[in-house]
């Protein structure tokens, strides 16, 4: 029986294929470097609202480039799980606006490093240059933000 490795071309043809792929090792690093609890897309929304405190959960949902329900299921996890707070929007009183807690700062301070030992184990066989160039090319696919 042939093994993957037979055919080396054949794992490369289909972008798809290798995104993929690079997403799989993206989680077997992080669940091995950061955190089995918190997701990187969570890890995300904590810079996010670190960076811009007072969001709102739309807002976080477009940062994120994640749907309504998504970003609704997050938040509440998030909110159980003691990261972050939600008040209602004093603008948009339909709206809840959110803040990092005293727990989600502390998370967010000790998952920082970790992070990016992640970024530096993935692209540990590529040079800066290359490194700036795979973001480049990553962010080309991705459809253009409004």
């Amino acid at each position: 029986m042939p093994t993957r490795h037979d055919n080396p071309e054949a794992l490369s043809k289909f972008t798809g294929s290798l995104v993929r792929r690079a997403q799989q090792r993206h989680v077997a690093v992080w669940l091995n470097e950061v955190s089995a609890e918190i997701t990187s897309v969570q890890y995300a929304a904590l810079e996010i609202l670190h960076k811009t405190p007072g969001v709102n959960q739309r807002q976080l949902g477009d940062e994120l480039d994640v749907d309504r329900s998504t970003i609704a299921d997050l938040v509440a996890r998030m909110v159980r799980n003691g990261l972050i707070e939600r008040s209602d929007d004093p603008v948009d009183k339909r709206s809840y606006v959110l803040f990092l807690t005293a727990d989600g700062k502390k998370q967010l301070a000790s998952l920082r490093p970790r992070v990016e030992e992640v970024e530096r184990i993935l692209t540990a066989r590529l040079t800066q240059r290359e490194s700036l160039e795979l973001r480049r090319l990553l962010l080309a696919l991705l459809p253009p933000q409004e």
